[in-house]
Formats: C-alpha cells, sequence, structure tokens
C-alpha cells in the first residue's frame, strides 16, 4: 500500500504549485494524510488552514487521515530525537530551537516514521532536503520512504511565481470564475512534471469552456446562482465570471428607450402574448421565426429587450424573460 502525505503550511490559499502537489499525491496514493506543517509559527496566517481546507474541498481532493497539525505533536517529536541520542544540530541542521520547539527537519522525519508513509511526493524546492531527512530516518532507527520530486509551476518569465500573480492561487482561480472541475483537469495533465512549467491560464480557459459546456441548465444555472432558464445566456462563456456577466447584461437592461421598428414591437407583444409565462427552447426559436416571417426586425427586438444590438442568443434572451418583462421592454 502507498502511504503517503499533503503538507501544507497555513499560510492561506495554496499555491498553485502546492496544489499540484496534492493532486499528485491523491492520485498515486492508496492511503493520504493531511499534514499541517505549523512548526514556524512566524509564518502562519490567523484562517491559513481554513483557507487550505477550502481548496482541497473546492478541488474535490479528500484524505484518509488529518488535518494533523505538527503543533500538537512537539512532545513526541521531541521525545524522539532524546530517544536516539540525536544533537541539537544534526549535520549542521538545527533540529530544535532554544525555546525546545521541534524545526520542520525533525517534525516532518519523525511524523512520516508514525504515520508509517512509505512515499513522499514533493515539489524540487524540497529536493535540497533529501539527504538530510534521509540522514535523520536512518539515525531514528528507520529506512527512509520512496522521494519524488516533481518540478515547480512558475510564471512566464520562467522565475518562481508570486501569489499574488494572475492565477497563482487555487482561491485566484476560483475568484476568476474557473469551475474546479477545469483547475483539477489541468493539474492532472501536468503529472508529475520532470522540470519547472510555466503557468497556463488560456489551457485552463479551455477546459473551463468544456466543462461548462457539458453542464446542463440547471447545474449551470446553480453554479451562476441565476433562474434556470437564463442559463443559456452564459452557454459560449469561457469561465462562471463572464457567464454572469452575459446573464447580468441581459437581465438588468440598461435604461434605453427604442425607437427601431416599432412594428415590429407590436407584433412581437401579440405573439408573446399568446406564449406561455416561460419559454422553452423550442417555443423561443417557434416566435422568433413567425416574427421573422412577417419581416420582423430581429434586430430591433434585441435592442428593445436587451439595451444592446449584439450578445447571447435571441432566442435565450426570450427564454429568459419572463412574459410581463418581455412585453414591459417591448413597448414603447
Amino acid at each position: 500500500m502507498t502511504r503517503a502525505r499533503f503538507a501544507p503550511s497555513p499560510t492561506g490559499s495554496l499555491h498553485v504549485g502546492n496544489a499540484l502537489s496534492a493532486v499528485a499525491n491523491r492520485r498515486l496514493a492508496d492511503w493520504l494524510l493531511l499534514r499541517i506543517d505549523d512548526t514556524d509559527s512566524a509564518r502562519n496566517l490567523p484562517g491559513g488552514e481554513d483557507g487550505v481546507l477550502a481548496d482541497l474541498r473546492w478541488l474535490g481532493i479528500g484524505w484518509e487521515e488529518g488535518p494533523v497539525r505538527q503543533s500538537s505533536r512537539v512532545e513526541r517529536h521531541l521525545a524522539a530525537a532524546r530517544s536516539a541520542n540525536l544533537p541539537q544540530r544534526f549535520e549542521g541542521v538545527m533540529l530544535w530551537r532554544d525555546d525546545a520547539t521541534p524545526t520542520f527537519h525533525l517534525a516532518s522525519v519523525v511524523d512520516d516514521i508514525d504515520f508509517g508513509i512509505t512515499h513522499v511526493i514533493r515539489g524540487s524546492d524540497h529536493r535540497p532536503n533529501e539527504e538530510l531527512h534521509a540522514a535523520l530516518h536512518r539515525a531514528l532507527g528507520h529506512e527512509p520512504p520512496t522521494v519524488i520530486h516533481h518540478g515547480l509551476v512558475v510564471g512566464d518569465d520562467g522565475k518562481k511565481l508570486s501569489k499574488r500573480a494572475e492565477g497563482a492561487t487555487v482561491a485566484a482561480l476560483r475568484h476568476a470564475g474557473y469551475p474546479p472541475e477545469a483547475v483539477r483537469a489541468y493539474l492532472e495533465e501536468l503529472g508529475l512534471p520532470k522540470h519547472d512549467v510555466r503557468l497556463d491560464l488560456d489551457r485552463i480557459r479551455s477546459l473551463s469552456v468544456d466543462v461548462l459546456a457539458a453542464l446542463d441548465d440547471e447545474e449551470l444555472a446553480a453554479r451562476l446562482d441565476v433562474p434556470a432558464e437564463a442559463a443559456a445566456l452564459a452557454r459560449g462563456a469561457h469561465d462562471l465570471a463572464e457567464g454572469r456577466t452575459l446573464v447580468r447584461g441581459v437581465l438588468n437592461r440598461p435604461s434605453v428607450e427604442s425607437t427601431q421598428s416599432p412594428e415590429t414591437l407590436e407584433r412581437f407583444v401579440e405573439l408573446r402574448s399568446q406564449f406561455p409565462e416561460v419559454l422553452d427552447k423550442d417555443a423561443a426559436k417557434a416566435l422568433l421565426r413567425e416574427l421573422k416571417a412577417v419581416g420582423g426586425s430581429l434586430r430591433a427586438l434585441r435592442v428593445a429587450l436587451t439595451g444592446r444590438d449584439r450578445g447571447p442568443e435571441l432566442w435565450a434572451v426570450l427564454r429568459a424573460l419572463p412574459r410581463d418583462e418581455s412585453l414591459r421592454r417591448a413597448l414603447p
């Protein structure tokens, strides 16, 4: 059985590179521990752990045990060091501070031993710790686990991606409107890159289009927080934020007075009055066919209903607007 652990620090939303490690661990592990590496209190942020948990759940990443906070195991870490007669400095590296709090190195190795971790999967920025941790394992009487390092997610310049950069954190991707399935699929595609990879927001956006297109109207509307009959307005959107903008553009019509083709609007009012309060797709298309057959200007109708001469397909606009609202907008 492959036993692995994902061990983020509680410093807020996950960096997309940390999310890559989380996905890789979940994919390869039969059993996964979620460990919170909070030994460096100066780096911990209030609510940081909650942010990590929210990101993991949003991405659909579960775990078998945890979250286990290293700060709750201080006595165990120190006891392990005492039982092996380890010095405070081991191979030149501090294992515990003068206030008797263990550093990341001691805590991490003791936790890996106690939880039976067989595989450590992490970013290549941890590669310098590999030999030290292997030596610590052996000094504590255990063989080290198999260690797999993967490349980092970097910026366009090939340098470390700042958390402030566009799309650099899971929270930023969520707030940008990308569905979790698209972000997870992107990270799954990266797999375990041997070298650093540049964050590809265009690829995430492409995957987002596919995810949104596969949702039925009810699910899409739920994610947009709009009525189901308005979901069609968001078809073709690259992300949920763009989808909400498309829907709002119709439901929240700007204040305009249309004087184009009044005969079209009069005929539309006659036709729309004969149809149900809420139209399905077929009925909306049938109404437009009838209007066009008598020479009606669909452009004039669009302007009257939306205040714009471009936008989502007109049948989707008719489907989104209840009968009374359509008539109110069409009447002079």
